[in-house]
């Protein structure tokens, strides 16, 4: 049964941006600067990529996994005007401290880790800022997957945090994904076979397979006033989509400034180089929340 926990955690990842490479030529546009800076005891190392003329500025969160500094994505971002801070995440890559994750049998969606993480994110943040020649910029928190639980946690603990973006997120529990994904089994043909109301039903009434405790994104969420965006996959088979949105329109309802863009024909990875719709509303949406700060 272990081993089950661990191919499944394994694959809810920050892997989608993996087709996105970094450009290795030097580019005009934006420089990089190599960082070091502290969070939680530890060391963490990444690089801030700095465009001449930037509108936002955005520090990139981990899905799960073993994720190092995310360069390609950096690279592109600050291409478009936005200056970014990615890091090696929490004991790996050059960055200190301990990785827990399913690789080396540990839960990595346990409450404890989720809030180290967004400690570890809450301090990139600060140290962007402290690197921008300007504090005036939007400051956001891009993630992939598992980020959904970390960036409501990390936003809720840094009031500088201007805008969320969240790539596949998932807003219901962590054991309801769970729930999911053993469901799903991985398999691609899932929605071919199943319908929404029988996945539903599957989340609501199976038994936890493993006892720990669940993190809630909406218990963050329903305290903040940050506006956030939400890019899913119709056929998602990782996170269960139709809940969450249900969620997301729940907290709207109740007057929270979120919204969310559903791309019916793709999966889990939302934001690959071979979809870019859906980063290219991100950046869209980027803009007009730098346009709103221009106007207060």
């Amino acid at each position: 049964m272990k081993s089950r926990l661990l191919i499944l955690l394994c694959c809810f990842s920050s892997g989608l941006f993996a087709q996105i490479q970094p450009d290795s030529t030097s580019n005009p546009d934006f420089t990089i600067e190599n960082i070091k800076f502290t969070s939680a005891g530890v060391t963490l190392e990444g690089a801030i990529f700095k465009p001449k003329h930037a509108h936002a500025a955005i520090v990139l969160v981990h899905g799960s996994g073993q994720e190092m500094r995310m360069a390609g994505m950096a690279s592109l971002l600050a291409k478009n005007g936005i200056a970014v801070l990615t890091y090696d995440k929490r004991g790996v890559g050059k960055s200190g401290g301990v990785y827990a994750g399913p690789e080396v049998g540990t839960n990595n969606i346990d409450s404890a880790n989720l809030n180290l993480l967004a400690l570890d994110a809450s301090a990139a943040s600060n140290i962007l800022l402290a690197h921008l020649p300007t504090q005036h910029l939007p400051l956001g928190l891009m993630g992939f997957s598992q980020a959904g639980w970390v960036i409501p946690l990390a936003a809720k603990k840094n009031h500088h945090v201007n805008f969320m973006i969240l790539f596949s997120g998932p807003v219901v529990t962590t054991l309801e994904q769970l729930r999911f994904q053993f469901y799903t089994q991985g398999k691609s043909s899932f929605w071919e076979t199943h319908t929404e109301a029988e996945a539903r039903e599957h989340i609501n009434t199976d038994p936890d397979r493993y006892q720990f405790a669940g993190t809630d994104p909406r218990d963050a969420l329903a305290k903040l006033a940050t506006p956030g965006l939400w890019i899913f996959g119709g056929k998602d088979i990782q996170i269960p989509v139709g809940l969450s949105i249900e969620h997301l329109n729940t907290l709207k309802a109740k007057g929270k400034p979120y919204q969310y863009q559903l791309f019916p024909a793709l999966g889990h990875n939302t934001a690959s180089s071979k979809s870019p719709e859906p980063l290219n509303y991100a950046l869209e949406w980027i803009k007009t929340i730098g346009d709103a700060k221009k106007r207060k």
